[in-house]
């Protein structure tokens, strides 16, 4: 029996991609909503895997994204932060992580989030949304511009634009 080997907790669970980018460290529960904000769900070619509920000591459960060939726009990014805030992203080239990026709020959200309050102007007039952010204890709130309603994280709606 001693010939046994032991398998580790450090086997990896999602398999490799030669060259694209590689979302870590996404709650779980927000897995569909990263696929549906970066478009990934609607005409993408790209090989995509992804998985979820995997085990995370920052998280608890969390959720991986491994997207071939592609590589992320900073207002992609920036839709990423609203909504999985501890993201990582780590970018591959030839199997080798070339760099390694933490994802972090923007002090200002212009034209990606809808503001919540219905009668906003933004809700009437053609004049982008724009919000001050708030992340502090794993919580984001934004606040209007124009109306100085608060929308908490959970609530935020994602504007359909193109990236």
């Amino acid at each position: 029996m001693d010939n046994v080997k032991k398998v580790t907790e450090d086997v990896r669970q999602v398999s490799a991609i030669k060259n694209g980018t590689v979302l870590d460290h996404i709650p779980a529960n927000q897995l569909f909503k990263v696929i549906s904000i970066l478009g990934l769900d609607k005409n993408c070619s790209n090989q995509i895997t992804f998985g979820m509920n995997l085990e995370s000591k920052l998280l608890g459960k969390k959720a991986i994204i491994k997207i071939a060939d592609r590589y992320f726009k900073p207002s992609e990014i920036n839709k990423i932060a609203l909504v999985a805030p501890d993201a990582k992203i780590n970018v591959i080239k030839d199997y080798k992580v070339t760099e390694k990026k933490v994802i972090t709020v923007p002090k200002e959200i212009i034209g990606i989030v809808k503001c919540m309050n219905p009668v906003c102007i933004t809700n009437h007039q053609p004049i982008a949304t724009k919000f001050k952010t708030e992340y502090e204890n794993r919580h984001l709130k934004l606040i209007c511009h124009y109306c100085e309603k608060t929308t908490d994280g959970d609530d935020i709606q994602i504007i359909d634009s193109q990236l």
